[in-house]
C-alpha cells in the first residue's frame, strides 16, 4: 500500500488567498422627536450615518463607536446591532462592503457636537419625511431598515445586488 504524503496550507498563506470585503460601520442616532442626525461628507454629494470605514482586524462595533467619536467628538454607547448591508458598489470586480448599522441612542440636541472638519461639513437632524433628499437609495433603505429594526426589536439584513 502506497501512503501518500499529505501538506497542509499554512494558515497566512490559506487567509490570504481568500477573498476579501470591506467593512463599515455606523450609527443611527436620533433627537427625542425622532429626527435622524446624518453627517456631510465632504468628499461625496449625500449625507450619511456617523460612522465610516473600519480599520482592519476592528470589530464592528468598536469601528462604530471609533468613528462617531471621531467624527462628532462625542464617546457615545454602542447599542445592538439594527442592520446588515451587503453590497457590491461598483461591479463584481470591486470588494464588496459590509455595512453594520448600529443604535446610537439618542442625543436631546447637538449640544457637545464637534463635527471632524477633514472629512465633514456639517450634520443635521433630518426629520425621516426629509430623509429621501438627504440620502442616496442605498442610504435610504439602509437608514430605514434600521429605524423600522429599532422600534421592532430585530435586526434587518439588506443584501444589494451589483449596481
Amino acid at each position: 500500500m502506497r501512503v501518500r504524503e499529505v501538506t497542509f496550507t499554512d494558515p497566512q498563506t490559506w487567509y490570504a488567498s481568500l477573498p476579501s470585503v470591506i467593512v463599515a460601520a455606523g450609527g443611527l442616532i436620533t433627537g427625542p422627536s425622532g429626527r435622524v442626525l446624518l453627517v456631510k461628507p465632504n468628499y461625496r454629494e449625500l449625507w450619511a450615518l456617523p460612522g465610516g470605514i473600519c480599520e482592519q482586524g476592528e470589530p464592528p462595533h468598536q469601528g462604530c463607536r471609533r468613528e462617531v467619536a471621531e467624527e462628532l467628538g462625542l464617546d457615545l454607547p454602542v447599542g445592538r446591532l439594527l442592520a446588515v448591508d451587503w453590497s457590491q458598489p461598483y461591479g463584481a470586480d470591486a470588494n464588496p462592503i459590509m455595512h453594520f448599522v448600529f443604535d446610537g441612542g439618542q442625543l436631546s440636541d447637538g449640544a457637545g457636537i464637534v463635527i471632524q472638519e477633514a472629512e465633514l461639513d456639517g450634520y443635521q437632524f433630518v426629520s425621516t419625511a426629509e430623509l429621501p433628499s438627504y440620502l442616496p437609495d442605498f442610504g435610504l433603505a439602509r437608514v430605514s431598515a434600521a429605524i423600522k429594526a429599532r422600534k421592532s426589536g430585530t435586526t434587518v439584513f439588506l443584501p444589494h445586488e451589483a449596481t
